[in-house]
């Protein structure tokens, strides 16, 4: 993993380099890892953006990207993203909300 800010380089299974962009980080207090969300902004059949997560080590300079392999690391991530979906849409509806007042 090559990483310059906000973007990283990982090389796919077939030797391919693919952009990715951090969509954030966070330490687990429960699990003592650190993860990170991530999307290379390809779409699945739905339409939606794909988004990943992976356990890294920050302090490394060249961190790898590990897999998550337990279904409890599943929910912590899958907890956060839902709070973040739901946080999204309030802020879209109440600015949409206000937009659409008359004078």
């Amino acid at each position: 993993m090559e990483n310059n800010n906000n973007t990283f380089k990982v090389i796919n299974d077939e030797g391919k380099e693919i952009l990715c962009d951090i969509l954030f980080t966070f330490d687990s207090e429960e699990t003592k890892k650190s993860y990170i969300v991530y999307t290379d902004n390809s779409k699945d059949a739905e339409g939606n953006i794909q988004v990943y997560a992976s356990i890294y080590d920050p302090k490394q300079d060249n961190p790898r990207l590990e897999p998550i392999e337990t279904e409890q690391e599943w929910k912590i991530i899958e907890t956060i993203l839902d709070t973040l979906q739901e946080e999204i849409k309030k802020k879209t509806t109440n600015k949409n909300s206000g937009d659409n007042s008359e004078q």
